[in-house]
């Protein structure tokens, strides 16, 4: 209920007008988070952590459950309340499990370097800490790196039981040119049932989902993400991903069903105002005025992380095509994934400037990406640029 009320003042109150509230003290309580399905092992953790401060296993615990809610619900919040509890044990010898999970806050607000810089101390340290491996493979494969990420996800086989070596060596193999080959061997290997946890099934058919989008397979990728969302585990990734595949069919009041009640990542809310854009719907204004005001407040924070939503966000809910293409450009510095592709060139295309998008033509040439999607687009440009 109170993050109802916050919604009314997002939209209708002081930020809707571009101006920043400021308490009127700092023990103003803004908003409480809720805790989804009653989070009893996030309210215990702290309780215990209050009772015995200086448990730093403890501690880990609880950062590792903040990072998981906040990859859950994609809300920034919960990483900075990691990041509280963390500082404090990274200041003074720091084990590789410490490095990682700040690499991985890091890695988040894309400062990718830093984020890079503390996994070597991290792999240094233990050379076989598969979650040091993967998220350096994570963090390569976003920026384009692909030979490095491939590097780092052939130590995860190595090393790791169950899928997440093979699902992250496909992943990357599909985006350096062989797409259709390692969708196949993806979808063999989830048709034998393993020990797999939730997440790493989730996972899995998420990323298959993905590869039959962009190798134009609507009917297989439909099934696979309907398949990743029947798990039933709280992410915002795969909601995303199918909300975009059902906006790309124009099935808007489907994408309504799905994200009715998650407004609180910007990436779903974005994606519910476009549904309700379409439709007519009395809040799409609403939720465009609240969208509006949270990136301004990210841009106040120095916060770029956001800046493909919010590319997309003037492009398709603003059509304002320049400041579209400006964002998505800075984007493109920073991540490579074929969504950033994607809003580079549209963007480039609806301003008219049509050489903006020839670093993206050339890495799609260089890397052998593959995606349906992208393919017309850049047929699209064909002969337009110099």
């Amino acid at each position: 209920m109170r993050y109802v009320l916050l919604t009314a003042l997002l939209v209708f109150g002081p930020a809707a007008l571009g101006q920043a509230f400021v308490p009127a003290g700092d023990d103003r309580v803004l908003e409480v988070l809720p805790e989804r399905g009653g989070d009893l092992q996030l309210r215990a953790l702290r309780e215990q952590l209050r009772a015995t401060p200086d448990d730093r296993a403890l501690a880990l615990q609880l950062v590792e459950r903040y990072i998981a809610l906040g990859r859950a619900e994609a809300d920034p919040r919960y990483f900075g309340r990691a990041e509280a509890v963390l500082v404090p044990l990274v200041r003074s010898n720091p084990s590789a499990e410490m490095l990682t999970l700040r690499a991985v806050l890091a890695q988040n607000r894309h400062d990718f370097s830093a984020a890079l810089a503390d996994l070597r101390r991290a792999l240094a340290l233990r050379p076989r800490l598969i979650g040091a491996w993967l998220t350096q493979a994570a963090i390569h494969q976003v920026q384009g790196r692909y030979p490095e990420a491939l590097q780092s996800c052939l130590t995860v086989s190595r090393l790791a039981a169950g899928w997440s070596g093979r699902v992250c060596v496909e992943s990357v193999l599909a985006d350096s040119g062989q797409l259709e080959p390692a969708y196949r061997r993806l979808v063999a290997l989830l048709s034998v049932a393993g020990p797999e946890s939730a997440d790493e099934r989730q996972w899995a058919w998420t990323v298959l989902a993905e590869m039959a989008e962009r190798l134009g397979d609507t009917g297989a990728a439909e099934r696979h993400y309907r398949r990743a969302l029947a798990i039933g585990r709280l992410s915002a990734y795969p909601l995303a991903g199918f909300a975009d595949f059902l906006l790309d069919r124009q099935r808007y009041a489907e994408v309504l069903e799905l994200l009715t009640g998650e407004q609180r990542a910007d990436g779903l809310l974005l994606r519910l105002a476009l549904a309700e854009r379409q439709l007519g719907h009395s809040e799409a204004e609403g939720h465009r005025r609240t969208l509006a005001a949270r990136f301004a407040d990210s841009r106040r924070r120095g916060d770029t992380s956001h800046q493909g939503d919010e590319a997309r966000f003037e492009l398709q809910l603003n059509s304002e095509p320049e400041q579209a293409l400006a964002l998505a450009a800075a984007n493109w510095q920073v991540q490579r994934e074929p969504r950033d592709a994607r809003i580079l060139l549209e963007a480039a295309i609806a301003a008219g400037k049509f050489d903006a998008a020839r670093d993206v033509l050339a890495f799609l040439a260089r890397t052998g990406l593959e995606d349906v999607r992208l393919r017309d687009l850049a047929a699209q440009l064909a002969g337009r640029t110099t």
